[in-house]
């Protein structure tokens, strides 16, 4: 009877062996969080998957499973089934947590599952990436970083596919490219993604792997405005009115605009004129210049008023009223000839070549 069990759990264990896929082992920092790829055979679509946490499959504690989600949040499932791939990931890693087991209930028979260790450390782990989902688009690359401080050959591969090693080669139709010229920094770059090259890959060396999640989408398509001619004749009379409501509140507000600025300079003008002196020239004028006189009393007669008349005035040059002004054949009273100079306000006026006439 112990013969048969042994050779049960057995047969159980080669099972899951060939219908799971996972990491072996994956170093963690404790207190971070880490997600888990299980690939599993097709014919176990429709089955339900847990995360199992023990050393034995047959002793492990079940956690999380599909249908029976954790309430506590510390750890999460999800399975896609058009890849087959169902994902673990646990919160707060601690340092006793270490033997898990991805596995798949099987109706009427042994469960299958396959067994894999997180190496906790309080440091930087032996082997890390900065994220464990990159995006990238149809056509383009992408590059992913594991940074690493252990020994052996660093190698790129798609979880239960094909793996790249040396500086380049290609996985399903993606091209890929190793760059290791930084110390303890492995660089990998896929170029020519499709749809079909979304997948979980593993970067690492021997046993000791970190999964990376590649999702390849189609490009966002650029929005194109076309432009539209317009045909007044398909419009409506509801269309016509709000057309001209549209095109008469801008005409009005820039006429208002035209009107304010045409008035605010008017007044601007009307206040900076200034009333300048009459510039026009005596040319062709005559120009009559009434003077009254007091003489002293003398003892041939008494002072009395006489009139002097100027004709003729001609200036001398284009002078304004402020300019000195000559006259010439000035009538006046009888008296002694003489030259006399007449100020009026500011004005300079010389008087030459003067005739006697009788008294007026």
């Amino acid at each position: 009877m112990a013969f048969n069990l042994s050779f049960f759990f057995i047969l159980a264990g080669l099972t899951g062996i060939h219908s799971i896929t996972t990491v072996t082992e994956v170093p963690v920092k404790a207190g971070d969080s880490v997600t888990i790829p299980c690939l599993y055979n097709s014919r176990h679509t429709s089955h339900v998957k847990y995360l199992c946490e023990g050393y034995k499959l047959l002793f492990c504690k079940s956690v999380v499973k599909t249908d029976q989600p954790d309430s506590s949040g510390k750890f999460s499932i999800s399975d896609d089934k058009r890849q087959n791939v169902f994902t673990v990931t646990i919160k707060d890693l601690m340092d006793e947590e270490a033997n898990y087991w991805c596995a798949v209930e099987i109706d009427g028979g042994a469960d299958v599952g396959v067994y894999f260790h997180l190496s906790i450390t309080d440091g930087m782990p032996a082997l890390y990436v900065d994220h464990q989902a990159i995006t990238g688009y149809v056509g383009d690359d992408i590059t992913i970083t594991c940074y690493y401080n252990t020994s052996g050959e660093m190698r790129w591969c798609r979880l239960g596919s094909t793996c790249v090693t040396g500086s380049s080669g290609s996985i399903d139709g993606a091209n890929v490219t190793i760059n290791m010229t930084l110390p303890n920094i492995f660089n990998v770059t896929m170029r020519g993604l499709t749809t079909e090259s979304s997948d979980w890959y593993l970067c690492g060396t021997g046993d000791l792997k970190m999964p990376v999640h590649v999702t390849v989408a189609e490009k966002p398509s650029t929005t194109t405005v076309s432009s539209t001619t317009f045909d007044p004749e398909l419009l409506t009379p509801q269309d016509l009115i709000v057309t001209v409501h549209w095109l008469i509140i801008p005409l009005s507000v820039l006429i208002i605009v035209i009107v304010t600025i045409w008035f605010t300079l008017k007044r601007a003008n009307k206040h900076t004129e200034v009333e300048l002196p009459d510039t026009a020239t005596a040319e062709d004028a005559e120009v009559t210049y009434t003077i009254k006189h007091k003489r002293k009393p003398s003892r041939e007669s008494r002072a009395k008023e006489y009139t002097v008349i100027y004709s003729e005035v001609m200036p001398e040059s284009d002078a304004t009223i402020d300019a000195e002004v000559v006259c010439s054949s000035v009538v006046m009273p009888a008296m002694k000839q003489q030259r006399q100079t007449v100020e009026r306000k500011s004005e300079d006026v010389t008087y030459s070549s003067l005739v006697h006439l009788q008294d007026m």
